[in-house]
């Protein structure tokens, strides 16, 4: 008899941290940032969670899925940040 094949670990925490991340550094980027570098700060934190994506994924070691959990930790920091510039474009139009 052989021994079943254990169940892989969840690959939702190494993306929801992408996400945490992504929120963090952008609502720090919304504060600090002087108003002409807000924007560039936004990217930059967008690169920067795509370089994080890529370290949190390859750490876990799973080729299985690599693409999707990729495109979905990515896709999500867009998200994540674009709702975080749409609040700061509402709260600088509506002071």
């Amino acid at each position: 008899m052989s021994s079943p094949e254990l169940a892989p670990p969840r690959s939702t925490a190494g993306i929801v941290t992408v996400w945490v991340v992504a929120l963090v550094a952008g609502i720090v980027v919304s504060v600090l940032a002087p108003d002409g570098w807000r924007s560039a700060g936004i990217a930059l934190v967008l690169a920067g969670c795509l370089v994080l994506s890529f370290v949190v994924q390859l750490v876990g070691g799973r080729p299985h899925r690599f693409i999707q959990r990729m495109a979905i930790s990515v896709a999500g920091s867009f998200l994540i940040l674009g709702a975080v510039s749409l609040v700061v474009a509402i709260v600088a139009v509506f002071p």
